[in-house]
């Protein structure tokens, strides 16, 4: 893997040398040469929706290849680049190392190629990691053979002691896979919760870098873990008291039962709930299945100064932004549906609208989300998610939708009616605010004088306002050329 040169053209980089295990290990410092070389824009995988996309399966071969990186020969041109010094002489990798800015998209690329009519289907492949996926067990052994084949033709080497064949749940890119769903890494898990009482910022450092690695599990995770974002605010000085030990014990008891994730099927629609705090906004994306609610995925913003200033309105479209954001890839491939109490469908429909709101209207404009009132929850792992606020912001913000429905435009109710000896025929027109114009006519199957048929068309007008969920209405009797031939 490793050569001497005698003259280098690149020696930017420095060289440590370690030894462990009895073994002197090298680690070369690529800095200066990853910043001289141009960045390869080949995408990588997206890691949530391979985790969906291997959960569900009754059988599952996890394997990782050997050295993976270093099965890649360097372009001969290219070796003398990765030159490093030691004192014994200089040196320089005649294979891929690790730490390159283009190893990822160089491996990434060629596995791509090698399994393309498996992947997706059979295989998972993220740059070393491949797993083999049978929806029926029966299935596996010629799925693990069409892979065997591949690797075989390609020459690709893989690490036995780190495949596992067979299995019905597994490590993969972090998350535990299974037939059920998705589940917290148990590593992970156990080191947050046996991890102590930070005793400095490093500590504090520590403990939030480990949360982040399970904030998909958290519910409300930001409002959870606020006290200690707080210790590390900028001049503030470390103090560990009572409230952060009760934020951390009670972290830690979540956690002891951190809820199993159900991934969609494509074609589902699912559910989103909001919360908002005062210095935080939630949600969490839902699947009903069989009756039953089950957690897709949760997200979580602490709020910047700035953002603390919302309207508590606007706090609650921002939850739903910063979840559309995070959780993009569901929202462009299932049908969203909202369940909230409070008119964001409303609000964002105003023609008076900041420039701030008319952005998050035309950004969620992009995609298939409905809004329907919110509804009980059928789920003790959703039990934290029972109102859009917190019961310290709740009556604040009802006040300001009171307040926004004072100053609404109602919506306008044009009736007419009439009747002869062939029947009753009702016209009715409902104007918007914002001027669409929706007609109707009715055909009544009984006899009525003229001003009966008048009063049972605003009977009918207002039972189609209040089928359409509208709140404020003033109606008008309007003999109007579009009902002429009534």
């Amino acid at each position: 893997m490793i050569r001497v040169v005698k003259y280098p053209k690149w020696l930017a980089n420095v060289v440590v040398v370690q030894k462990k295990n009895g073994k002197w290990r090298v680690c070369v410092d690529f800095t200066d040469l990853n910043k001289a070389c141009p960045k390869d824009p080949f995408p990588l995988p997206h890691l949530d929706s391979m985790v969906d996309s291997t959960a569900g399966h009754e059988l599952l071969t996890f394997m990782d290849a050997s050295s993976g990186f270093q099965q890649i020969q360097m372009e001969p041109s290219d070796q003398e680049d990765t030159t490093f010094m030691t004192p014994t002489g200089l040196y320089c990798y005649i294979a891929m190392p690790f730490g390159l800015r283009n190893a990822g998209a160089t491996y990434q690329r060629p596995v791509n190629m090698m399994f393309k009519d498996q992947i997706g289907k059979t295989m998972e492949v993220y740059i070393d990691d491949m797993v083999v996926k049978s929806i029926k067990a029966e299935d596996h052994l010629k799925d693990l053979e069409e892979a065997f084949d591949i690797l075989e033709r390609y020459n690709m080497k893989l690490n036995p002691s780190k495949c596992h064949f067979g299995v019905k749940a597994g490590k993969f890119l972090g998350y535990m896979v299974t037939k059920r769903g998705i589940e917290a890494s148990p590593e992970q898990i156990k080191a947050l919760v046996n991890i102590k009482s930070p005793a400095n910022a490093k500590d504090v450092q520590r403990l939030t870098g480990r949360i982040a690695d399970l904030n998909r599990f958290i519910s409300k995770s930001s409002e959870k873990c606020k006290e200690f974002y707080d210790i590390l605010r900028k001049n503030k000085k470390f103090e560990w008291t009572e409230k952060h030990e009760s934020a951390l014990q009670a972290l830690k008891e979540y956690l002891s039962s951190a809820p199993a994730l159900m991934k969609p099927e494509k074609g589902d629609v699912l559910s989103l709930y909001l919360a908002v705090s005062s210095k935080a906004v939630s949600a969490v994306l839902v699947k009903d299945h069989e009756g039953t609610q089950y957690p897709v995925y949760y997200v979580s913003k602490s709020l910047l100064d700035a953002e603390s200033r919302y309207s508590h309105l606007e706090k609650l479209i921002f939850a739903l932004i910063m979840a559309s954001t995070k959780l993009r890839h569901y929202f462009e491939t299932h049908v969203i549906v909202v369940r909230t109490n409070f008119p964001i469908k409303n609000v964002l429909r105003k023609p008076e609208m900041s420039g701030r709101m008319a952005k998050w209207a035309v950004k969620l404009s992009a995609h298939d989300i409905r809004y329907e009132p919110r509804t009980a929850i059928k789920s003790q792992a959703l039990a934290n998610f029972v109102a859009d606020f917190s019961s310290d912001v709740q009556k604040e913000a009802e006040l300001e939708v009171q307040k926004l429905d004072e100053t609404k435009d109602p919506w306008i109710l044009h009736t007419d009616g009439s009747s002869n000896v062939n029947g009753t025929w009702l016209g009715i027109l409902l104007k918007s605010p914002q001027g669409d114009i929706i007609p109707h006519s009715i055909a009544c199957e009984f006899q009525a004088t003229n001003n009966e048929a008048e009063y049972e068309a605003l009977i009918a007008g207002l039972q189609i306002a209040k089928h359409m969920g509208i709140r404020y209405i003033e109606s008008k009797n309007w003999h109007s050329p579009l009902f002429s031939s009534v």
